[in-house]
């Protein structure tokens, strides 16, 4: 059979194909397109994925002091000279100077400065045991209550503190001096 039987909707159908480009101009414009839309698309892609990384403004993770504190060295030696012409500090020196921190209030546990009912069981040991304890430490107190002093300063406060808490020692004696390098 031929096609002049064929129903009228087939034959409107079978007519030349058109696509959505209908003039050169929207040829241009689709080919431009396709170059430009994926770049854009790129460079957004790339700067939200750069812009996770970047410090918020007004902070100062870069400045020189914020760069020196993440870089600086875990510890640090620190060389003091001795200075042999130096009296020794007395005990209520030393006991004002660090003691005091703890012993002026009964702070973590220390018996109070001047409170005989704390210092009474300590009194009973012997004072070796008390300047022990103080040159090491005990308890919440480190050597030396934390401080950088020589033993026999540290055992001036002990018996400062010990005497004003109901004992009776006697003064330490002091250390003979070193004998000089040159003899």
């Amino acid at each position: 059979m031929s096609d002049a039987h064929a129903p009228a909707e087939q034959h409107e159908h079978d007519g030349p194909h058109e696509g959505p480009i209908k003039t050169p101009k929207q040829l241009v414009w689709a080919v431009v397109a396709s170059f430009v839309v994926p770049i854009i698309v790129i460079i957004m892609l790339t700067q939200f994925v750069a812009t996770g990384e970047k410090q918020a403004a007004g902070t100062d993770a870069l400045t020189g002091e914020a760069v020196a504190m993440r870089i600086q060295p875990v510890g640090t030696v620190e060389i003091k000279e001795a200075n042999a012409n130096a009296a020794p500090r007395t005990g209520e020196q030393v006991f004002q100077a660090q003691c005091s921190a703890c012993h002026a209030t009964g702070a973590a546990g220390a018996p109070k400065f001047g409170d005989e009912a704390a210092w009474g069981p300590r009194i009973k040991q012997p004072f070796d045991a008390l300047l022990n304890s103080a040159l090491k430490g005990k308890n919440a107190m480190p050597p030396q209550g934390g401080g950088d002093f020589s033993d026999y300063e540290v055992a001036r406060a002990v018996v400062y503190m010990a005497n004003k808490g109901g004992a009776k020692f006697d003064e330490p004696k002091a250390p003979a001096p070193a004998a000089s390098a040159a003899q």
